[in-house]
């Protein structure tokens, strides 16, 4: 095993570096590490062959190029749906044995990524550059596929910064990712996976840049990141609609522990999309400051999926709207009204469910209110506990802020625990509101 200098195999002092950096990956696979040194480098898309190490020298810095033709198609999933997208910045595709170490930081440069979608997405519903219609015809079906608020309608699909699809046996350590052009970290279909110690920062006005999307993946580690993006900050995901639910690939046996998330629509989130479910999650140990929410799982019918063992303690956070929220109207993807009916519906398939849920040992100060759990009438949420929590609201107007993105439901200004349609034990827990606890089903 011999490591070597990526300045080794060609003049990387150049406008597009990587074809001489796939190339080293290949040229390096299972014999040492591909060492970059500290200095700037500039790149297009990279792909990660099994039995790779990357390691980033502190100061290196990869910074990757921002022209939307230099990332063509590949199938992947995006937003919850398989299809063709961009190709990620970093590709770990059908892969083993795979290592990404190093003090480095990897720049997405995805203001004009941002810009683009600021401009066009206010009024453009369908294809209109050739980049987008050539996206159109690889994906025939787009029109029916649910969507998360990323754009799917326009066929303009962004980049995720570092991708790992199908392969297994991963580890990210100590390096830091800045400024990705949409979803930042994002497993899929894959298995055992460490994170660790690894930073990821985005502007938080920038759209759809959560900073961990973990999706239809089992046996993962996340520890002692920090997280400070322009949405949901760490979110488990299992796949969107019919296609996703009889993907029948749940995530499972995932642990988060000691990590930091700042500004984020949601510190720890589960959805929207759930197709596939989730089972067996524990959290804990971590902080959330300033996120919109801190708890978050959201659902709605028509998403499906069914969410169980779910285990979050010795959490503390402040300023967030909300730092509990359990959410089965959440209110994008869709505006059927059925699908936010205060009256029963039929179960089907696509109809999710929520179950077994333990939070624990939480200190939220600051919020503007202190929980929003909402169940289906025809399947209420079951077995939540909620115990030995401190949760403290602020005197705010509750007629100014969205305590959670549901529809449906009537708004309130009530600031306290609020229960719908679900099964909660509340035990040792303080809440500075009364009462603190109110249940409407």
């Amino acid at each position: 095993m011999k490591d070597r200098y990526i300045t080794e195999f060609g003049d990387i002092k150049c406008d597009d570096a990587s074809s001489i950096i796939n190339k080293a990956l290949i040229e390096m696979q299972g014999k040492g590490r591909v060492i970059f040194p500290a200095m700037a480098i500039k790149t297009s898309g990279i792909d990660i062959p099994s039995d790779s190490h990357l390691h980033f020298e502190d100061g290196a810095r990869l910074e990757f190029v921002d022209s939307f033709d230099a990332y063509p198609p590949v199938f992947t999933r995006w937003e919850g749906v398989d299809c063709y997208a961009m190709h990620p910045l970093i590709f770990i595709n059908n892969a083993h044995n795979v290592k990404i170490t190093g003090k480095g930081c990897l720049d997405g440069n995805g203001k004009t990524w941002w810009d683009y979608i600021y401009y066009r997405r206010a009024e453009q519903q369908e294809p209109v550059t050739d980049i987008e219609k050539s996206f159109a015809l690889l994906n025939p079906d787009y029109k029916s596929q649910p969507g998360g608020g990323g754009g799917r309608q326009t066929q303009f699909l962004r980049p995720t910064m570092l991708q790992i699809y199908k392969s297994s046996n991963v580890l990210l350590e100590d390096f830091s990712l800045i400024n990705s052009p949409f979803w930042t970290f994002h497993p899929i279909y894959s298995s055992n996976i460490t994170v660790r110690n690894v930073n990821i920062i985005n502007p938080y006005e920038t759209p759809n840049t959560d900073g961990m999307d973990i999706e239809s993946s089992t046996d993962i580690k996340i520890e002692d990141c920090i997280v400070d993006v322009g949405d949901d900050g760490i979110a488990l995901k299992s796949g969107s609609g019919d296609q996703g639910i009889k993907a029948n690939s749940p995530t499972k046996n995932v642990v988060i522990k000691n990590c930091t998330v700042k500004k984020a629509h949601g510190g720890f989130v589960i959805g929207s999309e759930t197709a596939s479910g989730f089972e067996n999650i524990d959290v804990s140990d971590c902080k959330f400051f300033g996120t919109d929410r801190g708890i978050r799982i959201k659902t709605r019918r028509g998403r499906g999926g069914k969410i169980s063992n779910i285990k979050i303690s010795n959490v503390y956070m402040e300023d967030t709207i909300c730092p509990i929220t359990i959410n089965m109207y959440y209110k994008w993807g869709s505006d059927d009204e059925k699908l936010y009916s205060l009256e029963k519906q039929p179960i089907t398939s696509s109809t999710p469910s929520i179950s077994n849920i333990t939070i624990e040992n939480i200190k939220s100060i600051n919020s503007k209110s202190a929980g929003f759990i909402a169940g289906l009438p025809e399947m209420p949420i079951e077995n939540v506990v909620i115990k030995n929590c401190s949760l403290e609201v602020d005197d705010s107007n509750p007629e100014n802020f969205e305590i959670e993105m549901f529809k449906g439901i009537p708004t309130s200004t009530y600031k306290g625990i609020r229960i719908i349609n679900a099964d909660v034990k509340v035990e040792n827990t303080s809440v500075n509101v009364d009462p603190p606890i109110l249940f409407e089903n």
